[in-house]
């Protein structure tokens, strides 16, 4: 039946736009919600008109013929699915459901899907007839009453007033009637109530009315005047102003913008407000009005507050990480950091064998190319400050390869429970300083020749991650055990100093079975949860905080969210609900906390964390199925950025087309839904602040944008890449000095996804060639600013790359190698990534680490460039050290900075950086 009015119930689509299916006495059959079914080959939609309250939802789908995927969207939410294999019906319950406007919706989708019936139980209604009984501003009070609702055991009374930006609770009673005499006289306010029930279960809330506890006989006021700041610290500042004649109290409003939205933030009866809730590292502009029985009066003039705070970031404090790389022509390319720390005044000279091999003190790079330079040579970099000079490093010598090799113990080969024989290969990798030296260690993940993605079932073998020293010294060896899957999605390392003691910390997400470096088992030793499938979807799950330097672990607490009903994810058989991604964010800008999330395809969850006295606090969670997230849902990517985009000196976590502020709230959301790439940095710098690149999967949702360039702050789409299915590729950076900015290119949306066709913008959009290099990695590599292109030669019928760095020719659209190893193999199949990519050794440029082919040591590959740029070291750039933390996410992205790097482009300054330890 199609929905009309008069029915109240029935689908929005015609008759002839479902299938209909009558199987008549269908033997087996238990009953007639089970026995027919519609379908469609595209969503549908069911709507029945309820009174508004509170219902539980069963929903019944599945054919007797074959197996189907149902997906629900009840009242705009999505609930799961309603899978069913061959000869069968799934009877799935949703609730508690709230109905606010009269109507239960339900949309039915997803491939094979099939609605058999809906079934809907009535479990609270919401009261009705709310009015408004009087009102008294001499008495300063409102009194509201409403129809009692059947089965209410109590009700909720709701106020929003202008100090509230939403409707909070005031009071709880057991009678349809309500005296509030805590109003204000001259204040308008909103009611709404919600019935409770004896288990404490609340209704939708009622329709609202409005209450103005005004006397009209009274004047208003006039304006507040003489704003003036009175006091200003970092969390708070007060300010004051000449009292408004027969003023009873004064309402107070900010923003963080001059044109921006004026929001309440105080109510006082004083003529001095000291608001608490500021970070005074941005200007603020407030306005005063204020207030007598007779209403409110226009706006003060504004007040603008300074900018007062600059907030210093918890760093490591790093060596100088000197590095003397042979080059192809028989010299030595010798180069050392610039600290985030040092002035950009500060010379440095470069002695060989004792003698100094610089004519005059090197002041505008961090780099000096030895002519005279042998593999025997030893050096040692000497710093001049205030014309005195002292030694900055220890005696290095020249490395005898074109790479640093660090070498590896792989684990023994072994077999799955069910017999089958799996090898390792050194995987994803990070850094981190574990002992507190100021040179970094190896924490490297290693992957079984088994791993799956999510989507495919099968047995993996036991995940394992160590930590080296750049010498090979094995630290330590952490086994995750029997109950975490290996695959990119599962295992995501955190490397960071937490809790600033100035060692890095170790966080991932583990389960029974998981056994620490001192041997020392989390949760039940004997357990095994994975099913016939390999999936592991029963059992506890935690998260981890491990000692850097010994391995051990320091806390475990219980992973959030739990996997809970397993389906409500997307699928039953485990592949959207095990899908993690994690990072680090300064939230508070002065700290690192981490942040490990569950979910992008549908529900999205990110639960914040410190490390405060050796244990994990919780900060905030944010859940895309609660209220005012909900524009999170479906937004993840495969990866994660983070930065502070609203220039507050507090991080925002970038989750693909959404961002989440630094308090854990939604920043925006662009609907654009689920991508595989993401990029973030200043993109543009003929514009203010920083841009997002991101590649999009669903054209559905992105509008048939494959890639798009937005506003990191706002989410504004400032311009696209068109593409008519999933663009899996996408990147920006300065591959060409002809126009200003980042350039942005992605993969065509052609069969051949991975090819080398697609479109190439410039930072304003403008098409520059629809031939495109690989979209997978960039490096700072040779000698200018521009960003070269890491890749690598895939081999189809071995399954394994080649790594290659090569530069991009703007004029014949076509890519030189600078780099080949084919002793060296690239990470994570045909996405071709390194096992980590950071500025590790030497000046700003970054280095770039391969395993071997045998896995055997982990080569880490160094610019043989003399450049003449000289800019700190990117391990104290706040967005490029996290993003090197980020980068072993699920999909490999590549780690940016948080200014522009590139043609034309100005010298960055000094981060606002102070050491930690």
């Amino acid at each position: 039946m199609t929905y009309t009015p008069e029915r109240g119930f029935g689908f929005t689509q015609p008759p002839d736009a479902l299938g209909d299916r009558d199987r008549g006495s269908t033997a087996g059959v238990p009953n007639d919600l089970q026995r027919d079914f519609v379908l469609s080959g595209s969503p549908f939609e069911f709507k029945l008109d309820v009174p508004n309250g509170t219902y539980m939802v069963k929903t019944y789908s599945g054919d007797w013929i074959g197996t189907t995927r149902t997906d629900f969207t009840i009242e705009g939410r999505a609930s799961g699915n309603g899978n069913a294999g061959r000869a069968s019906v799934t009877e799935r319950l949703h609730g508690p459901v709230s109905v606010g406007d009269s109507q239960l919706n339900v949309v039915i989708g997803g491939a094979g899907s099939r609605l058999n019936g809906i079934e809907v139980t009535p479990l609270l209604v919401a009261p009705t007839g709310l009015k408004v009984e009087s009102l008294n501003a001499n008495q300063h009070t409102a009194t509201i009453a409403w129809t009692a609702a059947d089965d209410a055991a109590g009700y909720r009374v709701y106020r929003q007033g202008p100090e509230n930006a939403k409707p909070v609770k005031i009071a709880d009673t057991t009678t349809p009637g309500f005296t509030d005499n805590t109003v204000v006289a001259g204040l308008t306010y909103d009611y709404e109530v919600t019935a409770l029930d004896n288990t404490g279960l609340e209704s939708v809330p009622s329709a609202t009315v409005r209450a103005a506890v005004v006397d009209a006989s009274v004047p208003v006021p006039a304006a507040p005047r003489l704003l003036q700041l009175q006091d200003i610290d970092k969390n708070q500042l007060t300010f004051h102003w000449q009292q408004a004649p027969t003023a009873s109290a004064y309402l107070v409003a900010r923003s963080e913008a001059a044109d921006g939205v004026y929001r309440t933030v105080g109510l006082t009866a004083d003529k001095t407000f000291t608001d608490k809730t500021v970070l005074t590292t941005i200007k603020y502009y407030y306005q005063v009005r204020a207030v007598n029985a007779g209403g409110v009066s226009t706006p003060s003039t504004t007040l603008t507050t300074p900018a007062v705070t600059v907030l210093k970031r918890q760093a490591e404090r790093l060596e100088r990480a000197p590095s003397a790389v042979p080059t192809a022509d028989g010299k030595v390319l010798v180069g050392w950091r610039l600290l985030g720390t040092d002035r950009q005044s500060l010379g440095f000279n470069v002695y060989r064998d004792g003698v100094r091999i610089n004519a005059k003190p090197i002041k505008t790079s961090t780099n000096f190319l030895d002519a005279g330079g042998k593999s025997t040579s030893r050096y040692v970099i000497k710093m001049i400050d205030d014309e005195r000079e002292y030694p900055v490093t220890k005696e290095f010598g020249t490395w005898s390869k074109s790479y640093f090799a660090v070498p590896l113990d792989k684990p023994a080969d072994d077999y799955t429970k069910d017999g089958q024989p799996y090898s390792y290969s050194a995987g994803d990798a990070s850094v981190g300083d574990v002992d507190g030296d100021g040179s970094y260690e190896i924490i490297q993940l290693w992957a079984p020749s088994n791993a799956k993605d999510n989507s495919q079932a099968g047995y993996t073998g036991i995940v394992y991650v160590d930590a080296y020293k750049l010498d090979g010294t094995r630290l330590w060896r952490i086994s995750l055990g029997p109950n975490i899957r290996a695959g990119a999605h599962y295992t995501q390392v955190q490397v960071y100093d937490l809790d600033g003691d100035g060692r890095a910390e170790v966080t991932m997400k583990t389960a029974d079975g998981t056994t620490d470096a001192a041997g020392t088992v989390i949760g039940d030793p004997n357990a095994d949860y994975r099913n016939s499938s390999g999936y592991v979807l029963t059992g506890p799950e935690y998260l981890t905080v491990f000692e850097g330097l010994t391995g051990k672990a320091l806390d475990t607490v219980d992973y959030t969210p739990a996997r809970g009903d397993v389906g409500a994810w997307g699928d039953t058989y485990g592949n959207r609900v095990d899908r993690f991604l994690a990072g680090v964010a300064y939230l508070d800008g002065e700290h690192p906390s981490v942040v490990f999330t569950r979910g992008y395809y549908t529900r999205a969850v990110l639960a914040a964390y410190d490390l405060v006295g050796g244990k994990l606090r919780q900060r905030w969670v944010f859940d895309s199925s609660n209220e005012g997230s909900e524009g999170g849902y479906g937004m993840g990517n495969h990866n994660l950025s983070v930065a502070d985009v609203d220039a507050d000196g507090k991080d925002e976590i970038i989750f693909g087309s959404m961002a989440v502020d630094d308090d854990g709230s939604l920043l925006y959301s662009t609907g654009l839904g689920h991508g595989d790439a993401l990029h973030v940095s200043d993109l543009i710098p003929a514009r203010p602040g920083l841009e997002v690149f991101a590649a999009h999967e669903d054209m559905g949702r992105s509008g048939n944008r494959g890639a798009t360039m937005r506003d990191a702050r706002t989410g504004e789409i400032l311009w696209d890449i068109p593409a008519d299915r999933d663009t899996g590729r996408a990147a920006a950076g300065d591959i060409d000095p002809r126009y200003p900015g980042a350039e942005g290119w992605a993969v065509g949306g052609d069969a051949a996804w991975n090819s080398r066709v697609g479109q190439l913008k410039s930072s304003t959009g403008e098409l520059l060639s629809t031939t495109i290099p690989a979209a997978n990695f960039l490096a700072w590599w040779d000698g200018d600013p521009l960003r070269e292109i890491v890749d690598h030669d895939w081999n189809a019928a071995t399954s394994t790359g080649t790594p290659t760095i090569a530069k991009w020719n703007w004029e014949t659209q076509t890519v030189g190698v600078l780099l080949s190893d084919p002793e060296a193999r690239s990470n994570n199949h045909t996405k071709g990534t390194p096992a980590i990519q950071a500025d590790l050794f030497g000046d700003w440029r970054e280095e770039i680490a391969w395993r071997s082919a045998d896995s055997s040591e982990l080569r880490i590959y160094s610019t043989p460039y003399e450049t003449d740029r000289r800019i700190h070291t990117l391990m104290h750039d706040p967005v490029y050290r996290l993003g090197v933390a980020w980068q072993n996410t699920a999909y490999n992205q590549p780690p940016h900075t948080s200014f522009f790097i590139g043609q034309g482009m100005t010298q960055p300054k000094r981060p606002n950086i102070r050491y930690a330890g």
